[in-house]
């Protein structure tokens, strides 16, 4: 795999979408490719964001849509090598939005989660909790009542720097749901919006937890 190969990658690795021989061959790069170091940075927001895009509208849109043909134009005569070189760049800029887009929709089929308005800022919070782990992982969650369940606006500072992380929510009678999960950024930093069906005045905790599954910070919500 070479170096164009690699950086086509970074979508993919933002959203878990490698295997683990990719993931770690892109890693090994990171190290030495400040190009796709700060491109990580930029998109660290990304996977908490994308679940709400539907499967099969990310799926439609890994699609390239059919190719309608033009009436030529006889007073526009443009050059043969300047519609390939034209033509060349489509392809390299449709085959880099087919494999974000694409793991887009694998991320959403595979990990489940529901969230915000792709890239929109979240709306302001009825409520906000934070905590401070012993490890000196600092996690503020700030929840929006919705009547199809809670909207979650989760900030994270000195969390885990390798390995995928899940935010799970439970609410008072026991039950569990990851609300959203995202690759470990090198900064440690995260700011995820997600959702869960479970309502504001049922949940009992939000959870932070690591690639094993172990939680790493726990966020306890007062009763109503």
């Amino acid at each position: 795999m070479n170096g164009k190969e690699l950086h086509e990658l970074l979508g993919a690795y933002v959203l878990g979408g490698l295997d683990d021989a990719d993931r770690a061959r892109f890693e090994d790069h990171l190290q030495r490719c400040a190009v796709c170091r700060d491109g990580l940075a930029e998109l660290e927001t990304l996977p908490g964001l994308l679940g709400a895009v539907p499967v099969p509208d990310a799926v439609a849109l890994a699609v390239p849509a059919p190719r309608v043909p033009r009436t030529a134009d006889p007073s526009a005569v443009v050059p043969q090598p300047v519609l390939d070189e034209l033509a060349a760049r489509r392809r390299t800029a449709r085959r880099r939005l087919t494999a974000l887009v694409g793991a887009v929709a694998a991320a959403c089929l595979a990990l489940g989660f529901a969230a915000a308005p792709l890239l929109a800022p979240a709306n302001r919070p009825d409520a906000s909790y934070s905590v401070v782990a012993d490890t000196g992982i600092q996690v503020t969650v700030g929840m929006v009542k919705k009547t199809w369940g809670t909207e979650l606006a989760v900030d994270g500072k000195s969390l885990p720097n390798t390995g995928k992380l899940s935010l799970w929510v439970k609410d008072r009678a026991g039950t569990e749901d990851r609300a959203c999960a995202w690759m470990a950024t090198p900064s440690g930093r995260a700011r995820v919006t997600s959702a869960t069906p479970l309502q504001y005045s049922s949940i009992a905790s939000v959870e932070v937890r690591n690639d094993q599954q172990k939680t790493i910070a726990v966020i306890t919500v007062p009763g109503a």
